[in-house]
């Protein structure tokens, strides 16, 4: 039997008590502590305009989290592609995989810019991470992925030979045509099979009421979001006072679904079956509060239920090998 893997994609959640630069410091400390409960990798993601998030520069991040850390794989999910230019993508992160190697990830988005030109872009990065492409060019390329909550990135990632992530917690229906589409395409690119993770939202703690709580915190931040008002993450004490609106309350109904909650042994059995739907042996977990030390407790929570190997898996480093610069484009 497989073992899960379990993995971070860090939103560097702003709480309405702390401040931006608070929070990039908290996903520092996560990423050590991350890394020592065992996780297999961790990835910053990239917003913009938000003051829910203080991760608008997830290279920088990046190179701040190998930094701080010494095994486990660090990277983006992801860069949004359509924002700037393939070359210098390629040689941002030909100098981080040049300075780490063998523990890079570049994962992918397609928001931010217009998408006609987007498969264009990609194939041309991968291209660029190459032997011949971009300078540096690092003795070990860090490891493409591309990030999607659809057929349609999934079955381009199958046709570059990249790895795929797919976003549960955009859409928690679709998932598994899009990964039977995407390991097809993969397969006749690469002749290997394909693997693939799922990004899944989960909020758990010491008890499933207290897990509800941080849960409904979430869901009352989303739903306003949806509703306009784009703000930092509630605090506990401004969610139990809240007198909730029937929008806001519908909002958070839809958010609900795709969104695992509860004490550690039930967020453990919704993961692993989760996983087993999808047929993927990796979960990128992503937990938002709006305190750190609730989401630091969620993610050692998850750690123990999951009994992770302190340190991270033994295939951590040997993943790396499996990058995509000698797959034919197959535009």
């Amino acid at each position: 039997m497989t073992t899960l893997r379990l993995s971070v994609l860090d939103q560097t959640p702003v709480g309405e008590d702390h401040t931006p630069d608070q929070a990039l410091r908290a996903s520092v400390d996560l990423a050590r502590a991350a890394e020592d409960l065992g996780y297999a990798r961790y990835w910053a993601a990239e917003h913009h305009g938000s003051p829910g998030f203080a991760s608008s520069a997830p290279e920088i991040l990046a190179g701040a989290l190998l930094a701080h850390t010494s095994r486990m794989r660090i990277g983006t999910g992801g860069v949004l592609l359509p924002r700037y230019e393939p070359a210098k993508v390629a040689e941002v992160f030909g100098v981080l995989a040049s300075l780490y190697p063998g523990r890079v990830d570049l994962g992918i988005g397609r928001a931010g810019g217009p998408a006609r030109d987007f498969p264009r872009r990609l194939a041309d990065l991968r291209a660029l991470l190459g032997e011949g492409g971009a300078v540096p060019h690092a003795p070990v390329p860090p490891q493409m992925w591309l990030l999607g909550a659809g057929r349609e990135s999934a079955r381009l990632a199958g046709l570059l030979g990249t790895e795929f992530a797919f976003g549960h917690f955009f859409s928690p229906v679709g998932g598994r045509e899009a990964f039977e589409d995407y390991r097809e395409r993969f397969r006749t690119a690469t002749g290997r099979p394909a693997g693939g993770a799922l990004a899944v939202r989960v909020v758990t703690a010491d008890s499933a009421g207290r897990a509800e709580e941080l849960a409904r915190g979430l869901l009352l931040w989303r739903a306003r979001k949806d509703l306009g008002e784009d703000a930092p993450l509630p605090s506990y004490e401004t969610t139990r006072r809240h007198r909730w609106t029937g929008a806001e309350l519908a909002r958070a109904e839809v958010h609900r679904t795709a969104l695992v909650s509860g004490a550690p042994e039930q967020v453990h059995a919704a993961l692993t079956a989760l996983a087993a739907s999808h047929g993927v042996d990796e979960l990128i977990v992503n937990t938002l509060t709006a305190d750190p030390a609730d989401r630091r407790r969620s993610y050692e929570l998850l750690a123990d239920a999951f009994a992770l190997p302190p340190g991270g898996p033994e295939t951590t480093v040997a993943h790396a090998a499996r990058v995509p610069a000698s797959v034919p484009a197959g535009r």
